[in-house]
């Protein structure tokens, strides 16, 4: 099988740059309802993964200098990361794909240049090993 065949393109994805600001990257997520959401950088690179957590924790540790209302003033290129989302490249082999599946949400997908072209989600993984393990069990009936 194909990562392809599993593939949410980029245009479909929604993303972040490392130059977003606070207040861009929670007012996104908060849209798109989102606890995650990848970071490329200038250049279409994958950059990493936020998470709700990520900017909740940057706020309090900023010791009151970070608030909702000021948050426009700060970049996200600032905040630190905690989860570490390993991308996979696009021809890489399922094997490698459901590792990063299992302890990810979502697995971002890059060329060989290293560039973002999209996501896995856990969810679609799911889904096409129930149809595959049901329709074994219904061979063996």
């Amino acid at each position: 099988m194909n990562i392809a065949f599993f593939l949410l393109p980029k245009q479909e994805v929604t993303c972040v740059t490392l130059d977003s600001t606070l207040r861009q990257t929670l007012e996104r997520m908060e849209y798109h309802r989102y606890t995650a959401v990848p970071i490329l950088n200038k250049h279409g690179e994958y950059a990493g993964t936020v998470t709700e957590g990520d900017l909740l924790w940057y706020m309090k540790e900023s010791a009151g200098k970070v608030t909702f209302e000021n948050a426009s003033k700060f970049l996200l290129k600032d905040v630190p990361l905690r989860m570490n989302n390993k991308p996979v490249s696009i021809d890489a082999d399922m094997e490698d794909l459901i590792n990063l599946v299992k302890v990810q949400n979502f697995v971002p997908v890059v060329d060989d240049m290293n560039r973002f072209i999209g996501i896995v989600r856990r969810s679609q993984i799911i889904e096409y090993c129930e149809k595959f393990v049901s329709r074994k069990s219904q061979e063996s009936l």
